[in-house]
C-alpha cells in the first residue's frame, strides 16, 4: 500500500516524486510545530544540514562547468550569491513552500511562513530529503533547473559585504571592523539578533537578522551603502 500523500502538487512542482513521502513532510516541518523531545527526529534541521551540502555541491558543479575561464575567485562569489539564504527564499518561493510549511501558532502568527530564514531552511531540507529518498542524481536535477534561471547573474554579484568591509578598512589602514551583539530577542527556536558593527572614527551601525551571521552581514552592508561604498539595492 502507498504511502499517505500530504504534498502531490508540491511534487508535482518540483519534478519529483518521493519514493518516502514522510521525507518531504519532515523537510517542510519547522520546529516550532513539535515537543521539545520531537524536533531532533521531525523537524527540517537535520534535512536541512544535509541540504545545505547537497546545494553547495551541485551549484558549485554546475558554476565550474559553465565557465572554464572563472578563478576560484570569480567562482566563490558566485556560489556564494547562490546559494545564499536569500536566494534559497525566492527559490521556496518560486516552488510556493510557504503555505506548506507545517508552523507552530506563534510562528505562523508573527509570519513564519514567509520569512527568509526559514523559507531558505525549507527550501534545502527539501533538497535533502530528495537526496536521502533517490540519490545525488535526482537532486542533480532539482537544483539544476529551479537554480539555472539564476546562474547567468551570478557573475554579476558583488562581494560578500563582511569581506568586501573588511578589505575598505585595510585599505584605509584602519583596523578590521569589529561585531557585537547588542541584544538577542524572541522564543528559542525563532530568535532575532541585533548586531552592531563597528570601526574607529566612524559611528557604529547595528542590524537585525535572524541568525548572528545575517545580521553582521546585513550591519556590513548597510555600513558599505552609508559610506558610498556600495550602492544600495532594491
Amino acid at each position: 500500500m502507498e504511502k499517505r500523500r500530504r504534498h502531490d502538487r508540491l511534487e508535482a512542482r518540483l519534478g519529483y516524486r518521493f519514493a518516502d513521502p514522510d521525507l518531504l513532510d519532515r523537510a517542510l516541518t519547522h520546529s516550532s510545530a513539535l515537543a521539545p523531545a520531537r524536533r531532533v527526529e521531525r523537524s527540517y534541521q537535520r534535512l536541512e544540514f544535509l541540504g545545505d551540502r547537497v546545494l553547495g555541491l551541485v551549484v558549485a558543479d554546475m558554476l565550474y562547468r559553465r565557465d572554464p575561464r572563472a578563478t576560484e575567485g570569480d567562482l566563490s562569489r558566485a556560489l556564494n550569491s547562490l546559494v545564499r539564504k536569500e536566494t534559497c527564499a525566492q527559490i521556496a518561493r518560486d516552488l510556493q513552500l510557504g503555505p506548506e510549511i507545517n508552523l507552530g501558532d506563534s510562528e505562523a502568527r508573527t509570519g513564519g511562513a514567509n520569512k527568509d530564514a526559514i523559507l531558505g531552511d525549507v527550501a534545502e531540507a527539501v533538497f535533502g530529503a530528495i537526496f536521502v529518498d533517490g540519490g545525488l542524481g535526482q537532486a542533480y536535477e532539482v537544483i539544476e533547473r529551479l537554480f539555472s534561471l539564476y546562474l547567468g547573474h551570478a557573475g554579476n554579484v558583488r562581494a560578500d559585504p563582511k569581506t568586501a568591509l573588511q578589505e575598505w578598512a585595510q585599505g584605509r589602514g584602519l583596523e578590521p571592523p569589529v561585531y557585537a551583539e547588542l541584544e538577542r530577542t524572541g522564543p528559542d527556536h525563532a530568535p532575532l539578533f541585533t548586531i552592531a558593527v563597528r570601526i574607529t572614527g566612524y559611528p557604529e551601525l547595528s542590524a537585525t537578522g535572524s541568525s548572528k551571521k545575517l545580521a553582521e552581514h546585513k550591519a556590513a552592508e548597510a555600513f558599505l551603502v552609508r559610506e558610498n561604498v556600495w550602492q544600495k539595492t532594491l
